[in-house]
């Protein structure tokens, strides 16, 4: 499906304001470096704002202060938020999402006692156990792998190669990416001078309505009760939540981050990449730890943390403004004993 627009049309899509004029009609997006004339792009982060005069994009996407005059040939479409408008223009382009259509492949094994709803897709050589219940509209795709008791609610999304193991249950609309562990069993050992005795993990985990949880992460059983991600939680690729972990709802939990066992995080709690977190912690409602923090305390309700052990932006902002100034300062400190003899 190939579709043109004006750039005139652009800006009446996203509700923006036209200045200047590109003659030639747009036919997709991409980033300020690589677009091309038939291009729509965007500036939606201050770090590229020297991209934005040497693109060659026929229409970019920019702030209503932005206030470079526009090449000629091309032209601005001035916005309240272009990165929320560019994500218009990328449905504009962008083919239909493929659909499923409903019915079971004959390679897939379904127990008998397994309770399907209507409209459901499941795809081929998928698994299904004793007693697991899905909802309607649910898509499971190939190789999808779900135990015994599990229970999946309406217009679920399961990509392949999902595995969910005995007992845990899913909401309404959750997604789970491929290669995406659910239940696996929670890391726990007692451990004496003859080695390590595995402790029971006998819970399970719960993921509320319209979860994501991104490709090849994995969230852990609990060793009694839940583990428990509520609702609108989105966890990135790679990431681990161990076991009787509560995340909150609308939390945001990016690449490769970790959650050590029974910590809770609060509503709308953001973890960015490679972000630890120590077991049995609290954090608070709206906290954020930026990138490779290391959180071992509790966090208070909206805090704004950095660093191993993580602190204060500001209290690190400012130690790492002394640590740079340690050479200079050794260098006084020399000259003055020189001095003094």
């Amino acid at each position: 499906m190939f579709i043109e627009k004006t750039c005139q049309e652009i800006a009446e899509l996203v509700g923006g304001e036209l200045v200047g004029s590109c003659a030639q009609h747009l036919s997709g997006v991409a980033s300020l470096k690589e677009a091309m004339q038939s291009d729509v792009s965007f500036l939606g982060n201050e770090k590229y704002r020297p991209q934005v005069l040497p693109s060659k994009a026929g229409v970019i996407l920019v702030p209503r202060d932005f206030a470079e005059p526009v090449p000629e040939g091309r032209a601005w479409i001035r916005c309240d938020d272009p990165s929320s408008a560019f994500s218009k223009v990328v449905v504009l382009f962008t083919p239909p999402p493929v659909t499923y259509a409903p019915g079971v492949d004959p390679t897939a094994v379904i127990d008998p006692t397994a309770v399907i709803g209507h409209d459901v897709h499941i795809g081929a050589h998928v698994v299904i156990g004793r007693d697991v219940r899905i909802g309607d509209g649910t898509v499971i795709l190939a190789g999808t792998v779900l135990l015994e008791q599990v229970t999946v609610g309406d217009h679920c999304l399961l990509y392949p190669n999902v595995v969910i193991r005995e007992r845990c249950r899913l909401g309404n609309r959750v997604i789970l990416h491929p290669g995406v562990v659910i239940g696996a069993d929670g890391f726990g050992y007692d451990s004496g001078p003859t080695g390590h005795t595995k402790v029971p993990q006998v819970g399970i985990v719960q993921l509320d309505d319209d979860v994501e949880v991104g490709a090849n992460s994995t969230i852990d059983r609990a060793r009694f009760g839940r583990t428990w991600i509520q609702q609108g939680t989105k966890i990135d690729n790679l990431v681990q939540i161990g076991h009787n972990v509560v995340v909150g709802p609308c939390c945001l939990i990016v690449a490769q981050a970790g959650v050590a066992g029974s910590s809770v995080l609060g509503t709308g709690v953001i973890l960015a990449g490679q972000v630890g977190v120590s077991g049995h912690l609290h954090l608070g409602d709206g906290a954020i730890a930026l990138a490779q923090s290391g959180i071992s305390k509790d966090l208070d309700p909206k805090a704004l943390v950095i660093g191993t052990p993580a602190m204060d932006r500001k209290l690190y902002a400012k130690r790492e403004m002394y640590i740079k100034r340690l050479e200079s300062l050794a260098q006084e400190l020399a000259k003055l004993k020189q001095k003094l003899g």
